[in-house]
């Protein structure tokens, strides 16, 4: 995905990451990342900088596409981290930053179908793995993600920040936006949400999937890792990030 990759290191520069055009890439950028998660589980607090707030994000508002959203979900079993049954023979394992658009790209275009095809159907589980290195809504928003696994409600969540996604690094992803997308998903607690937002056990999540990127080499997001379940997961390389070719190749070889 070279022109991606091109573009992802045009976007970490403007975010003020010291990157070199060829070679290291983001790996500084996630190396960095553990180090400032790390800072941040000692205050254990979520950051608060404001920018241009969507309307939708008003205290006590629901989300828009929260019944799509939702509904490509529906009776499908998730458990912390992972969508998909236990015994499903493919794992799929995501990385991804919530203010990253090729994540979006991935989400929008390539997930839909991968879970109506093979999710649904048992053959896919997929696990997330979430990184925030481009600026303060990154933390706020993986952090939403997260506390929202703590209600195996994760994907629902997700899904629907990255359906009201914003400009990078402008606060569109305020406490508020993240509430009503808890407030949108169905059975949600959103007092015990917000809680959990800001809980040193979402903390040590963020820094456990730091490290991770950090010892795999993950550069860039959305990077995505596909094997069979217990077994060893290889990286796929996709020539965008709605690349549905390489990933049924993927699955298909995982499977054999």
């Amino acid at each position: 995905m070279a022109s991606g990759k091109a573009s992802k290191r045009k976007r970490a520069q403007q975010a003020q990451v010291a990157a070199p055009r060829q070679g290291v890439d983001r790996r500084l950028v996630v190396a960095a990342s553990v180090a400032a998660v790390l800072v941040a589980a000692v205050v254990v607090g979520v950051l608060t900088t404001r920018g241009a707030e969507p309307e939708t994000a008003a205290r006590g508002a629901t989300l828009p596409n929260a019944t799509e959203s939702t509904a490509l979900y529906e009776g499908i079993p998730q458990r912390g981290l992972a969508l998909g049954r236990d015994d499903a023979p493919v794992t799929l394992v995501e990385y991804v930053d919530m203010q990253c658009p090729y994540c979006r790209e991935f989400e929008v275009d390539a997930l839909p179908a991968l879970v109506d095809r093979h999710v649904r159907t048992g053959k896919l589980r997929v696990e997330l793995r979430g990184l925030a290195f481009i600026g303060p809504d990154s933390d706020r928003g993986m952090r939403a993600v997260l506390a929202a696994s703590r209600q195996n409600r994760l994907f629902e969540v997700k899904g629907l920040l990255f359906a009201n996604q914003g400009h990078e690094n402008t606060g569109w992803l305020t406490d508020e936006l993240a509430e009503a997308a808890a407030r949108s998903v169905p059975g949600t607690d959103v007092a015990r949400f917000t809680s959990d937002m800001g809980s040193g056990a979402v903390s040590a999540l963020l820094q456990e999937h730091a490290r991770e990127a950090s010892r795999l080499g993950v550069d860039s997001t959305p990077t995505i890792f596909v094997g069979a379940t217990g077994g060893d997961l290889r990286r796929v390389e996709l020539a965008s990030p709605s690349d549905l070719g390489a990933l049924e190749r993927a699955i298909a070889a995982a499977a054999a």
